[in-house]
């Protein structure tokens, strides 16, 4: 299945990525290689996150305090957001 990602969650990843390696070098790269494992087994498995809202789907990080929200289309997957756990919830809604 295809994934597409709105622009600004493609900014969020960017900064969050930013940010590890920012405060420890490699780190940034470490968060990459969890958003795309992640991002494999949403591919494979897009029923595997838990219902977030009506529409949309929530995988967790393993190792980092982030989840992916997501909604399943006939023939692709929407990523709209990587949200960090302590930001405030719901603030990527206006995305859909």
């Amino acid at each position: 299945m295809r994934l597409s990602f709105h622009p600004e969650a493609e900014q969020e990843l960017l900064h969050s990525i930013t940010y590890y390696e920012n405060k420890s070098a490699g780190l940034g790269t470490e968060f990459l290689e969890e958003i795309g494992k992640t991002l494999d087994l949403i591919k494979s498995f897009p029923e595997l996150g838990s219902p977030f809202t009506n529409a949309d789907r929530r995988m967790l990080l393993n190792r980092f305090p982030f989840s992916i929200i997501y909604s399943i289309h006939r023939d692709h997957i929407i990523i709209y957001a990587f949200m960090h756990l302590h930001r405030k919830p719901g603030y990527w809604q206006i995305r859909r």
